[in-house]
Order: C-alpha cells, then structure tokens, then sequence
C-alpha cells in the first residue's frame, strides 16, 4: 500500500466498482494459459488428498475447469486482450493460479459480471469464485465467505487535466462526482463529502467516458484502475493519494468452510512460493515502479 501511495501522485473505492463490466453473467470467456505461463508453472498443485470427497473442489476438479466471476475491462487487473482474447491481469492470473492447483493447470472460464450481481452469481452456483476487486466488508460477508485477503489498494480521485480545486475528498461537496454502481466508494464520498452529487455507472470505461465528456468534474475509483487509465489516457489525471484502505477478497459462497480454507492454505502456498509477488510483477508492477508489496496477512479483517 505505501508503494502505491509513493506512485499515486501519477491512483475511490475498491470494490471491484468501476473496474468490472457493466454486463451481468454473460457466457463464458474461455481463459487459456497465462501469457506469462513461466510464472504460472511455478504455481502450486493440490494432492489427492486436499481434494476431500464431495467437496467443492471435487466438483471443480470434475468439471475440469474453474468458473471465475470477474472482469473483461479493468486494467491491470483482469482486460481482455483484444488481439489475443486472452484475459489478463493480476485477478485474472490469480484465477488461472487457483484453478492450477485444483485441476493441475490454469483452466478457467470468465463469467463477466458486475458489482450488483456477484453475491447472485455465487449463491446460485453460476461461478465457483470471485476475482474482481472485491473489497471485503462485515455486510457483504453476510451474504458470501472471503477468502484472503489477497490484495490491498484505495480509492483516489481522478479529473481531466487541468482541473483545478480538488486535492483532497472533501473538495467533491457540491460537485458532480462519478463513480461505480454498488461500489464502497459511494459511502466513501458520502461521509467524506455529503454535498457531493454522486453519479454512478457500471463500468470502469463508462466512468472515464463519462469524465472526459463533463458529465461529472471528478471519478473516484480504485488506485490501481486509475493507474492504468491515466497511464493510458493522458487527458486523465490524479489528484490524490489513496484515501481508504481496500482490502480485496476472493469471493465464496456463503457457508462453504471447506472451500474457504482451501483457499485460503492454497493463498498462503502461493505467498511462499514467491508466484503472488511473480503475478504482481507481470501485471500491476508493470506500471508501478518498484519490488512486489507485502501480501495482506490472510484473515486479517472483519470479514475475512
């Protein structure tokens, strides 16, 4: 996190906001290996005897692939590559990373989904797990089991170059401020700027289309996403450093014990093994300057 901090006066809400697709569960986007499989073939593998009977991870294992609730247009994170359809990114490496070591290699199926309809998609069994900025909190752990934390990041705030007059949170009163559908970043800008008129949308490129298009004076996202768009649109930029603390999780169903601390030991692997610092170098780290953070202690929040 202070590495981001360090960098983000080139990356408000973590929550998976902007960053995921607008689109509810849409079939499929098949994810083959990693690009980057050098760092995939250094990922863990379950024994036998971790895949426990009638387990989920049974079920998985035959099934022969990892449904994976995510994203096809956040940056860094989980993009699909137009060119390769490939989708990449630190989740969706994260992803490949865990279906690795249920199946044995890195076979997922991407369900783009959306923040308002993650919790549906993993009661109903249309995807096994989540990846997509999913912040942890108290009241969405009613409702799904986090496994992790695996990450950490913090909304910032991001304007057309040459705005002036917002450097800090609560600069937004009275203003028209953009943001992610069910994301935390709208309670964030709630508390830190009631005056605020917030303007939502589903999506991370509906969000900066929408600020290049003065449909609002400010965006306020997750530091890595607006990272990856400032870096790709020059017209964009950030104007502070992170003001919340996101811890992201990877998103269960509500109950499945089994399933979360599987995951969870398969996390704590993979830490050890050096491959979360590898994903984090091949992806986020190739905008950030600098060595891999320090993984999030597993199990660390409310919530968790």
């Amino acid at each position: 996190m202070k590495r981001f901090v360090a960098v983000a006066a080139l990356s408000v809400l973590a929550l998976a906001a902007c960053g995921e697709s607008s689109s509810p569960a849409v079939p499929g986007v098949p994810g083959g290996e990693s690009p980057k499989s050098d760092v995939l073939a250094k990922a863990p593998v379950a024994t036998a005897a971790e895949i426990l009977p009638g387990s989920t991870m049974e079920k998985i294992k035959q099934r022969g692939e990892l449904l994976v609730g995510g994203s096809l247009d956040a940056p860094l994170l989980s993009q699909q590559n137009p060119a390769t359809g490939e989708v990449e990114g630190f989740d969706a490496a994260m992803g490949k990373a865990l279906a690795k070591y249920i199946l044995g290699e890195p076979k997922v199926k991407i369900v783009n989904s959306a923040s308002e309809t993650r919790e549906a998609l993993l009661a109903n069994g249309t995807v096994d797990v989540v990846f997509q900025t999913y912040t942890i909190t108290e009241e969405r752990a009613k409702q799904v089991a986090f496994a992790g934390p695996y990450y950490t990041s913090g909304l910032t705030i991001a304007v057309k170059k040459g705005t002036t007059g917002i450097a800090k949170p609560e600069d937004l009163n009275g203003k028209k401020v953009l943001a992610g559908a069910n994301t935390p970043a709208i309670p964030a800008i709630k508390k830190l700027a009631p005056q605020a008129e917030i303007i939502t949308f589903g999506s991370d490129p509906e969000c900066v289309q929408a600020l290049k298009q003065d449909r609002g004076v400010a965006y306020v996202q997750d530091e890595t996403i607006l990272i990856a768009d400032a870096k790709k649109d020059p017209s964009l930029e950030i104007v502070t450093k992170p003001f919340t603390v996101d811890p992201y999780g990877i998103g269960l169903k509500h109950g499945d014990d089994q399933f979360k601390s599987f995951t969870n030991a398969w996390l704590k692997k993979l830490q050890d093994a050096g491959v979360w610092q590898e994903i984090w170098k091949t992806s986020i780290g190739t905008v950030v300057t600098g060595e891999a953070p320090q993984p999030p202690q597993i199990g660390s929040v409310p919530g968790s």
